[in-house]
């Protein structure tokens, strides 16, 4: 009786909370580990071979990454990559809670940084795209617009949370704005767990990088990850055990899923180069 007293049982609601919340810290350090080895393959594989001299090295991984003689040009894709190193390693400290309490003034110039450097990024990657170009086909390349078009417009209404001093809204937003600007490392993981898992080139041509699997996947990559956050914000308002239960099922299925993504890039893609 003394235990019981002492221990009282856990409710459902509870439960379903822990559960929901657990899912959630669970696919989001999966996802942080992923992005940071993927930033790291950036530093090595990119500023290793600026650091060299040999720019023309960009040109194995990346299509018309260096042009002879294109001095703006490839400033530009330096730019690129470095802004997206940042963004990789700062984003996700903007969601660590120790963090905003106790260094309250280092995570408001972080965030005031990340803001700029996420919106900038999509700029720059919309000018190389359109100046450069990029493997694919058209709806490919229609879905990177719509991803850059996000990231900005994200970007903006956090921002503009934040001035209101709405900081749940806030939260939202920049919650938003990290989904939508992990789009390109949400395609290479999602299309390395695909092959991972076939084993074999379906649903698209690796001669010409096309084909209903990419044009499904390129949008995906955007799309796919701002649903299920919107789930994830539905299941925590609705209080309903069920709901948050399944959530919490789906988030755990959905980070294993990614996981092994991340496995088969780093193993193939990111280790093999750096």
């Amino acid at each position: 009786m003394n235990d019981v007293a002492l221990h009282p049982p856990i409710s459902l609601d509870a439960l379903a909370r822990r559960a929901l919340e657990s899912s959630a810290r669970f696919w989001f350090l999966t996802a942080v580990a992923g992005q940071w080895l993927f930033a790291a393959y950036v530093a090595v594989f990119y500023g290793g071979a600026a650091l060299r001299g040999d720019l023309a090295h960009w040109n194995l991984v990346l299509p018309h990454g260096y042009v002879e003689g294109e001095t703006f040009g490839n400033a530009v894709v330096a730019a690129h990559l470095a802004l997206a190193f940042c963004v990789l390693v700062g984003g996700p400290l903007q969601f660590v809670a120790s963090l905003r309490t106790r260094l309250p003034v280092l995570h408001r110039w972080n965030g005031r940084i990340y803001l700029v450097t996420t919106i900038a990024t999509a700029l720059v990657g919309l000018y190389m795209l359109l100046t450069r170009g990029t493997i694919g086909d058209l709806p490919q390349h229609i879905a990177i617009c719509l991803n850059a078009i996000l990231i900005v417009m994200f970007g903006a209404l956090a921002w503009i949370a934040a001035l209101s001093r709405d900081f749940a809204a806030h939260r939202r937003w920049v919650l938003r704005l990290f989904l939508a600007v992990g789009g390109m490392w949400f395609f290479r993981v999602g299309f390395m767990a695909w092959v991972g898992y076939t084993g074999a080139p379906v649903g698209f041509d690796p001669r010409t990088f096309t084909g209903p699997f990419l044009t499904a996947l390129s949008f995906a990559q955007t799309l796919l990850p701002l649903a299920v956050l919107e789930l994830y914000f539905r299941a925590q308002r609705s209080g309903r055990p069920a709901r948050q239960f399944a959530m919490a099922g789906a988030l755990a299925v959905l980070t294993v899923a990614m996981a092994f993504g991340i496995y088969v890039a780093a193993n193939v893609l990111w280790l093999a180069r750096m």
